[in-house]
């Protein structure tokens, strides 16, 4: 039982209500509000003028240059450090990592650098490496030196409570000791000018199961140390509580609104009881996710009862009417919450009901206690967080007072490529009406993605196709979407941003807003083609398309699904072109060299003088073996290793992170049972700019020798996420063709990040 055990041993909080755990808790459980009228965005002609913010400027925070909610995160962070007792060495560095949680990225720092820009033609460029959510965790990292596995969840509103349920299964995999964990946003005119274009902000303050006319944005970030018992154990640290199951599913419903049948809320819901190993009559309180807004409520309580209405001791809470709805923060600022009421034996209170109101609670509330303006004092043994998102993606986590038992759910079968969907272009895609007809799209569809979603959709659906499979109602939850991308929506960002700068913020695009959302791509694939499992996007630079094939394997490994789809997808447009090209990390062209002991080996090489922008997005179908053989799948290739890894350097930066290339490359060997010098071929990421291309080429020498390396982006230029995620993809079709037997595919991410596959025939 130890063996499985994930601890709770340090928190760290900001937010509206406290600059510390201790103050925030007990705002929360007296009933404090922290919102008031905004202050840092201009709310002139806005319906709504309130929101919780934090009441210290940036350059107080912290010394780094950074976006907001990078100092935000380094904020909670140190606190929840100091609390752990973790002593970060040199020497075991390397196995404690950060897994971020946000929404829209350095929103903050977009604002200011296009502000500058329109206003007075003078945007600072050290701004545009503030401006993706890929920045975060990095930064993070960075400041702490912690080395271990990087990810920056972005499935907005669910991505903090995403972010601890990962870092928790990677800990039971055995590949960390500990993680910071949790999630970190800033307010912002984006968000600010979003929600009030979709007139889903509430004049007022928000009343989460009361009046529910609407949410409260918030700011803040909420870590957690969370590391495996034994560890814990060796080091002597204080323990706060158990971390048991998770769940993590799909709407498929609508991008905006969440399913009014409450049925993804109440799967992630029993996922994350069941893989805990309880009932629901077990479960003594629950942070809901509470927004406030009327939709929410309404599926909220018919799955709350669907669930819970045989369990007589329940207690429920919406913290958010005192923290304001912090995005991507909230899962975590009110897991911290849910963690002290369980050490607390306190349930702190929704507030804002009035004895009208009460009366009204009665009716709604049946059964369960709502918990309303007063904090309730009992018993908590077993608490869970609950987070609802845009796009229709769900998650639920549980803790526990004391030890239990949870159920392995470690599925040792064999792992397959059996789908390969592919859609690249250099230096753009042709996307034509025909692309659409092949999956049977409808236009009225097609006309709300923007063009992020357009790729990750077609090539999506073209590996569903490939694979031969079709989503039914019968395996529709068993299927789950795992996308990695480097910048996201940026386009749809930075156009919203600049109608809000040059309009004001109440006249935000109400179309527009929903595709700003990192995970805005995911969610209109899951709805299309009905698929209602696991669902995140993770957004960690260059390498983050072959990052999600390791954390889709993880997903197979442990249990959660039998199918995922791993997908890197990156837009080229005249924004990227343009930010890329202020970074003067652009030439517009990509040579080719074939030196002559590099053709001899079948290595094309760019020769380093500037990368080419290219997009694309590429999808790979894992599946376990059972499930592929029950289908009669096609297999290209078996994923017997994989891994990810970090060594920390400044964001944007490479050059210093070689150790991190060498750690992962022999890491994917180790887990495919077999060394560098038994890979026939590597599937290389040299891009053309000299300090990658460097690193790539003095330490696939020194570990790989004169074996082939095979370039894709001398064909499709650097396609980011989408070009890291065809390496994979190629290997797996050389493997397929008999050309080798045995292939490894690395790629890098600027801060350090690096993730590698080994396939075999």
């Amino acid at each position: 039982m130890e063996n499985n055990r994930v601890v709770v041993t340090g928190l760290g909080l900001v937010c509206a209500i406290g600059e510390n755990v201790e103050q925030c808790w007990n705002a929360a459980v007296n009933g404090v509000t922290g919102i008031r009228k905004v202050k840092s965005v201009n709310t002139d002609d806005c319906y709504a003028n309130v929101g919780a913010e934090v009441d210290i400027p940036s350059d107080k925070l912290s010394d780094e240059d950074y976006d907001r909610s990078s100092l935000l995160c380094i904020k909670a962070a140190g606190e929840a450090l100091a609390d752990s007792g973790y002593k970060v060495t040199e020497e075991n560095s390397a196995r404690i990592g950060v897994i971020v949680g946000n929404c829209v990225g350095g929103a903050a720092s977009i604002d200011k650098y296009f502000t500058d820009e329109l206003k007075n033609g003078s945007g600072n460029t050290a701004d545009i490496l503030k401006m993706p959510a890929a920045a975060i965790a990095n930064n993070v990292a960075k400041h702490f030196g912690l080395n271990g596995t990087t990810a920056n969840i972005v499935n907005a509103c669910a991505a903090g409570t995403i972010s601890l349920s990962y870092a928790a299964d990677l800990i039971r995999a055995g590949k960390a000791d500990a993680f910071v964990a949790g999630g970190s946003d800033s307010f912002s005119s984006l968000a600010f000018a979003g929600f009030h274009a979709l007139h889903a902000l509430d004049a007022d303050s928000c009343s989460p199961f009361n009046r529910s006319g609407g949410i409260t944005l918030g700011e803040g970030a909420g870590v957690l140390i969370i590391e495996s018992y034994e560890h814990a154990k060796a080091r002597g640290a204080k323990i706060y509580c158990e971390v048991l199951g998770s769940g993590v599913s799909s709407d498929a419903h609508h991008i905006t609104a969440p399913d009014p049948e409450g049925n993804g809320q109440m799967l992630a819901i029993s996922r994350a009881i069941a893989n805990s190993g309880l009932n629901p009559e077990d479960i003594d309180y629950i942070n809901a996710h509470g927004t406030g807004t009327a939709k929410n409520d309404e599926a909220e309580f018919l799955s709350l009862h669907t669930i819970f209405d045989e369990n007589p001791r329940l207690s429920v809470s919406s913290t958010k009417s005192m923290t304001g709805h912090c995005l991507g923060a909230a899962g975590s600022i009110e897991a911290v919450l849910t963690v002290k009421a369980v050490c607390e034996d306190t349930v702190p209170p929704t507030i804002g009901y009035t004895e009208e109101n009460l009366e009204t609670l009665k009716e709604k509330a049946g059964k369960i206690d709502f918990v309303p303006n007063t904090k309730r004092e009992k018993t908590v043994n077993f608490a869970a967080s609950n987070s609802f998102a845009f796009g229709g993606n769900n998650a639920s986590i549980v803790f526990a007072k004391n030890p239990r038992e949870i159920p392995d759910r470690t599925n040792k079968d064999r792992i397959f490529v059996t789908g390969i969907g592919e859609l690249l272009g250099n230096p753009r895609c042709e996307i034509s009406g025909d692309d659409y007809k092949e999956h049977g799209i409808k236009m009225a569809f097609y006309r709300k993605l923007d063009r992020f979603s357009q790729l990750q959709l077609i090539s999506g659906m073209r590996a569903l196709r490939d694979a031969d499979i079709a989503v039914t109602d019968e395996n529709a939850r068993d299927i789950g979407i795992i996308i990695g991308t480097a910048d996201g929506p940026m386009t749809e960002i930075v156009g919203f941003q600049k109608n809000v700068i040059e309009n004001g913020t109440a006249n935000g695009s109400a179309f527009s807003f929903p595709n700003t959302v990192y995970n805005a791509a995911g969610g209109y694939f899951s709805i299309f083609a009905g698929i209602k499992g696991y669902n995140v996007t993770n957004a960690n630079s260059i390498q983050a398309g072959l990052q999600s094939l390791c954390y889709a394997a993880d997903v197979l490994r442990n249990g959660d699904e039998s199918i995922m789809i791993a997908t890197g997808t990156d837009e080229n447009t005249d924004t990227t072109e343009y930010l890329y090209g202020k970074l003067g990390l652009l030439t517009g062209k990509t040579e080719l060299a074939a030196v002559a002991t590099e053709a001899q080996t079948g290595s094309l090489r760019p020769k380093a003088t500037g990368g080419k922008l290219g997009e694309g997005s590429v999808s790979v179908i894992l599946e376990n073996e059972k499930s592929a053989n029950a289908r009669g799948a096609k297999k290209y290739a078996e994923l017997v290793g994989w891994s990810t890894a970090h060594k920390s350097v400044d964001f944007g930066k490479v050059t210093g992170s070689e150790s991190a290339l060498r750690f992962v490359i022999d890491e994917a060997c180790r887990s495919a049972g077999i060394a560098p010098a038994d890979v026939d071929a590597v599937c290389g990421f040299a891009n053309g700019i000299p300090e990658v291309d460097e690193i790539e080429k003095s330490v696939f020498a020194e570990m790989f020798g004169d074996k082939p390396v095979i370039e894709v982006k001398s064909e499709i230029g650097e396609a980011r996420a989408a070009a890291s995620a065809e390496q994979a993809a190629t290997a797996a079709k050389l493997i397929s063709e008999g050309k080798y037997g045995c292939v490894l595919a690395a790629a890098f991410g600027v801060g350090g990040s690096y993730s590698a596959v080994v396939l075999k025939g």
